[in-house]
């Protein structure tokens, strides 16, 4: 049995505990949050038998063999350091950090710690997302054309809509893209199998000051009873990129938490050669493929339709209806394989802390080309 332990508890903790513990072979002992009577109130309320009121006493925990960190983004870079000095195998939710400087020290961390290493990337996870990556890999896509698509979301809308993301010093100095762009930028570069070498980038700031609950409140939740605060916001509501591939291919994507309507809508179409593919995360159990010269098609998530190396991230039979969680427990497994083995995969396919530090770079040269006004190489 694996032993896992949790460092923080808010929207996203709990989500990781539950894809844990549907895999059989893994169980969360230990869990650490901002105090210790807040991580014994969670620790008791998610069934984990032992508490610990800061890093440092979760980590000493014994025979614990993983740690996830489930902390606020400002948190990330530090939490991540010390969990690779302590030897474990490490699970970071995004983003990785908050700058490519963080992103490279953390890589180089990962490697002389010789542990296996993951980031949670989980939209490269759903099924039809792996039949897309398994077409393009096979060909049948043909040659890459372009790349377009969006990522929007509504729970920003409101002037009262205030979350810590909102400030720069907690959630980075970027926010839309940052925080779902990022999603974007790693399924299709991990269905393309391209990478993202330049980018072109004007984003927009909706409400310039935002009324924030003075009381405080839980991401995704109203109270209508609140008093509220002016904030001025740095971090933008919206925003649209022009990008270039590293083989000459282009494509563009949008990113918006202020879409009405759009709770949490991830799409995306390649076009290439000989035909098209196209996924939206609301309707994620289908796969549209585009053709010139014949009926465009509508694939399920059946595994005897699927092809055979993405067959496995579908669980039941088709018409029956696998989503978000599962796609989260795919990763999950993914990562506790290489976890059994001790070392991380030659190809992994769970995103590594290689692809999130790319995906810092994009962020970062997405955040200066808006600052410049003009198209800005990603670093490596």
């Amino acid at each position: 049995m694996i032993n896992v332990g949790i460092i923080g508890s808010g929207f996203i903790g709990p989500a990781h505990i539950e894809a844990l513990r549907r895999l059989g072979f893994v169980q969360v002992v230990a869990l650490c949050d901002g105090s210790l009577e807040q991580a014994q109130e969670k620790a008791q309320a998610l069934n984990i038998p032992h508490a610990y009121g800061n890093v440092e006493e979760l980590l000493a925990h014994p025979d614990l063999h993983v740690v996830h960190n489930c902390t606020p983004n400002h948190l990330h870079a530090q939490i991540n350091r010390q969990i690779l000095r302590a030897g474990k195998h490490v699970f970071s939710e995004k983003p990785l950090c908050m700058t490519p400087d963080e992103a490279r020290e953390l890589v180089e961390l990962a490697e002389q710690a010789g542990v296996v290493h993951g980031v949670s990337f989980v939209y490269r996870q759903f099924a039809m997302v792996r039949q897309a990556q398994s077409m393009m890999r096979e060909g049948s896509v043909g040659r890459l054309f372009a790349s377009h698509g969006s990522y929007l979301q509504d729970w920003m809308l409101l002037e009262t809509d205030y979350n810590w993301r909102v400030d720069a010093a907690l959630g980075g100095a970027s926010r839309a893209v940052a925080d779902i762009g990022s999603h974007w930028c790693d399924t299709v570069q991990f269905v393309t199998g391209r990478r993202i070498v330049e980018v072109m980038a004007d984003l927009s700031i909706v409400w310039p000051t935002r009324k924030a609950n003075v009381a405080g409140n839980q991401t995704f939740t109203q109270d209508d009873s609140a008093v509220f605060e002016d904030k001025a916001v740095a971090t933008e509501d919206f925003g649209s990129v022009l990008f270039r591939f590293d083989d000459g291919s282009k494509g563009s994507f949008s990113v918006s938490q202020v879409s009405a309507g759009r709770k949490n809508r991830l799409s995306f179409e390649i076009n290439g050669s000989e035909k098209s593919v196209a996924w939206d995360q609301e309707v994620p159990q289908q796969l549209w493929i585009g053709h010139r010269a014949q009926a465009n098609q509508t694939l399920s998530d059946d595994p005897g339709l699927m092809n055979r190396d993405a067959a496995d991230s579908a669980h039941f039979p088709g018409g029956h209806i696998e989503g978000w969680p599962d796609a989260f427990k795919n990763m999950m497994a993914q990562f506790y394989r290489a976890v059994q083995t001790g070392f991380m995969p030659e190809k992994p396919l769970f995103a590594t802390f290689h692809d999130g530090a790319n995906v810092m770079y994009i962020i970062d040269a997405i955040v200066k080309s808006h600052q410049r006004q003009h198209w800005v190489s990603v670093a490596r």
